[in-house]
């Protein structure tokens, strides 16, 4: 999935946004590596634009612009922002994202959403620990540069004039959210639904207390491999993590919240504090407790009692249910929670040893080949097993009533985005409209209407394109109020998302089952050369 994050920056020397671009960082101190000579390393592969601005001169052009309208003198004001879209690593290698796309991503991003503001974008290639995630940079001053239109997301007038400062609010960054998920829902991308709480929350905080703490246990463990001892651990996991795990793993065996309560301080230690309805957890070497939401809404209340509820009915009818996400799915349709989903193991195709060339020319790489196919295999025929899928017609019957599904979820996404689309321009028109409209009345009754047209030409113009507009949109229909429009945006934009995660989920389902069949087609193959084989020998 895409994330989009902020970061604001009060340091004065906007060369250090360029350097950290363009050279290559530490991961841990943000530091520039230096190489023997003392000097930066530039960094492997990087794209860089700017918007307003050359990307090079950019610290001077924002001083520039500083000191014109006298802003940012304070050493407490916020200098710049950073914004940072990630993509998903799987965008890359299963739907053709290139660092290109993305820079171009980014550019639209930025110029939509930081208009009038200096501007650098800049797209990387490799997220932290060489994750592959491809990801793109957004620095811009915090000051506005030029004037520009007003826009719906500008919450102040002074928003689109120059001079005047970035303003970044709960709102906005929804806002932003919200772009980024509409960008994802158009290319096709990887996405999930970034205005609901995270269920399973991790903080930056938490994000580099594991990187730091495996890199820590990675050093140890190599020095006690190189004394050839074995090591003990090999995945470092925060206290979070770990809390989390043990959480789960008591709510899977309970039917109450009291009995969670006392199973998790008897087998733990840990106990559960609530206040308000909301829970807390004190592990037993902490003096202060960890709030259920700064875990995710997995660990909190509501999501435990789904939990304990589906315990219950599942020891009632003595058989265990899996869930997938919000859906469960069963010949091809998407129910919520009354039968068992497809696997959650990621299964990927088998690979044909003979037509490879490396593992022709590396006979440990072909050994490789061979145990992952094997692999894949197993995970194969469990997910034959695991729903009830006796036959090649049995999976094609469930592999063309998925399509189906697909098809089905598409047709109504698509649906309301057009909703949605012609919302906004009965937004965008309708505001135009009533902007406009005073100096129109003006000009009707203006004695001498060729002057104040040609005075007010702007706004007349205005005025008279967005009332064509929505005539044309209204179809003879009474237009409603701006605030009902807004109102049935917000309603369809957390439709279009709901149908989008629904969509997503058919989509991924048809994938798996793609990749399932193809392998089905590879065993039985290979069981028939091996069965020819067999025949040719016995013969000879």
């Amino acid at each position: 999935m895409a994330i989009v994050k902020h970061i604001s920056i009060k340091n004065a020397n906007y060369d250090a946004a360029i350097d950290y671009l363009t050279m290559q960082h530490d991961e841990f101190t943000n530091k520039p590596i230096l190489d023997d000579s003392g000097n930066e390393i530039p960094r492997d592969f990087y794209l860089l634009d700017g918007i307003n601005c050359d990307p090079f001169s950019f610290h001077a052009e924002c001083q520039a612009v500083n000191a014109k309208y006298g802003k940012n003198r304070n050493p407490s004001e916020i200098k710049a922002h950073h914004y940072i879209i990630s993509f998903d690593p799987r965008d890359r290698d299963e739907n053709g994202l290139t660092p290109e796309h993305a820079q171009e991503i980014g550019m639209e991003f930025a110029c939509s959403n930081f208009p009038g503001h200096q501007t650098i974008v800049c797209t990387h290639r490799d997220g932290h620990n060489s994750a592959g995630n491809i990801h793109v940079h957004i620095v811009i001053n915090s000051v506005r540069k030029l004037n520009v239109e007003q826009r719906d997301f500008m919450e102040r007038p002074g928003d689109a004039l120059a001079g005047h400062k970035h303003h970044v609010t709960k709102k906005y960054l929804n806002y932003l959210k919200q772009s980024v998920m509409d960008i994802c829902q158009r290319e096709d991308f990887y996405q999930v639904d970034l205005l609901s709480p995270a269920r399973v929350k991790i903080t930056d905080r938490e994000y580099w207390a594991k990187r730091r703490g495996q890199a820590d246990l990675d050093r140890k463990n190599e020095k006690k491999m190189a004394a050839g001892m074995k090591p003990e651990q090999t995945t470092y996991r925060t206290e979070k993590e770990v809390l989390r795990a043990k959480i789960l793993a008591v709510a899977g065996d309970c039917h109450s919240l009291d009995e969670f309560r006392k199973k998790l301080l008897e087998q733990y230690g840990i106990s559960v504090h609530e206040s308000k309805g909301r829970l807390s957890y004190l592990p037993p070497d902490r003096s202060r407790p960890i709030r259920a939401r700064m875990l995710g809404t997995d660990f909190e209340k509501e999501h435990l009692k789904e939990i304990f509820r589906a315990y219950s009915r599942d020891t009632q009818m003595h058989f265990p249910a899996e869930t997938s996400g919000k859906h469960t799915y069963v010949s091809g349709t998407m129910q919520p929670h009354t039968a068992p989903a497809l696997s959650g193991k990621s299964i990927r195709l088998i690979i044909d040893v003979a037509t490879l060339v490396k593992a022709q020319q590396n006979r440990y790489y072909a050994e490789k080949v061979k145990i992952g196919n094997l692999q894949q295999m197993a995970k194969t025929l469990s997910f034959l097993q695991d729903n009830g899928i006796g036959s090649e017609v049995e999976l094609t019957a469930l592999l063309a009533s998925t399509k189906e599904d697909v098809s089905r979820e598409r047709s109504a996404l698509k649906e309301t985005e057009a909703q949605l689309r012609k919302t906004n321009l009965l937004i965008r028109n309708t505001g135009q409209y009533l902007a406009n409209k005073a100096v129109y009345r003006e000009y009707l009754d203006a004695p001498d209407k060729q002057k104040f047209r040609r005075e007010h030409e702007s706004s007349i113009l205005l005025y008279e394109a967005a009332r064509k507009e929505l005539r044309e949109l209204s179809e003879g229909k009474k237009i409603p109020m701006l605030k009902q429009l807004k109102k049935d945006k917000d309603a369809l934009a957390a439709k279009k998302n709901a149908q989008y995660e629904s969509y997503s989920f058919a989509r991924s389902k048809l994938r798996e089952l793609q990749t399932v069949e193809q392998n089905v087609r590879s065993i039985l193959e290979t069981d028939k050369e091996q069965e020819i084989i067999q025949n040719q020998e016995r013969k000879s």
